[in-house]
């Protein structure tokens, strides 16, 4: 073989050919690999577009896989081999239909009848995020989805997570409950006392205000935890209980 002769997936049967067989196969016959290599269409100079997207799938010592690939910025995806910006868009864009189409799936309106119901309403999204998010799922009376909104980014404090910029949104969206989510970056969703802290301090403000918090879930990779659960919510409300509606 000439040393200058470059190897691509046109030099592969055609039964081989992640494409063909896509449509031959269907899409979740096909390996995460060969899915990658139809979002890329080209390799790189020396490398087919299934071994950029095997190098891709590899990166971080290959610990990264879909999850390296979501959480990377993409000037860090472009710098890699093979990539550049066209390819790393690309990726970004296809990824972020995935998130869309779980995100998608749970229609405002849905019944939150448990913390699990919660945590998988935003697990996808928000086990992959690298700062706290800090979120308020605010409810119906049935306790039906009404809004989400973003209170906070950060890491959490009584000063950036303040009652008035909670209950304010919760207010405006006449939501009658709410249950307080955030995410722990380092995918351990174990409170810490600041969190308990905070969950107290923010119940008892929606005890004034009558407007029920139901539960805390704290989002951690593949796990979560529910004060209210744990009982770590502080002087129970006269209200039904998220854990009672089950």
């Amino acid at each position: 073989m000439s040393a200058n002769y470059h190897f691509t997936l046109k030099d592969l049967p055609p039964d081989s050919r992640p494409r063909e067989r896509l449509a031959r196969l269907g899409a979740a016959n096909l390996s995460t690999a060969e899915l990658l290599a139809i979002i890329l269409r080209t390799g790189s100079r020396g490398r087919t577009a299934l071994e950029v997207a095997q190098l891709l799938l590899g990166a971080e010592g290959g610990k990264g896989g879909l999850r390296y690939l979501a959480t990377a910025d993409l000037k860090e995806l472009a710098a890699l081999p093979g990539v550049g910006q066209t390819k790393a868009v690309q990726i970004k864009a296809a990824l972020e239909l995935g998130r869309r189409l779980v995100h998608e799936e749970w229609e405002w309106g849905v019944t939150i009848r448990s913390p699990r119901d919660a945590y998988l309403l935003v697990q996808d999204e928000m086990r992959l995020l690298d700062r706290e998010h800090f979120r308020a799922l605010m409810l119906s009376t049935k306790h039906q989805v009404i809004a989400q909104e973003t209170v906070a980014v950060g890491s959490l404090s009584a000063a950036l997570v303040h009652p008035r910029e909670l209950f304010k949104g919760c207010i405006r969206k006449s939501a009658a409950a709410v249950i307080l989510i955030h995410n722990h970056p380092s995918g351990d969703p174990e409170p810490s006392p600041e969190d308990i802290n905070l969950t107290r301090r923010l119940a008892e403000a929606g005890r004034l205000l009558g407007i029920e918090v139901l539960d805390h879930v704290i989002v951690g990779n593949g796990c979560y935890v529910s004060l209210k659960e744990r009982g770590l919510l502080g002087t129970p409300t006269t209200g039904e209980s998220l854990a009672g509606s089950r």
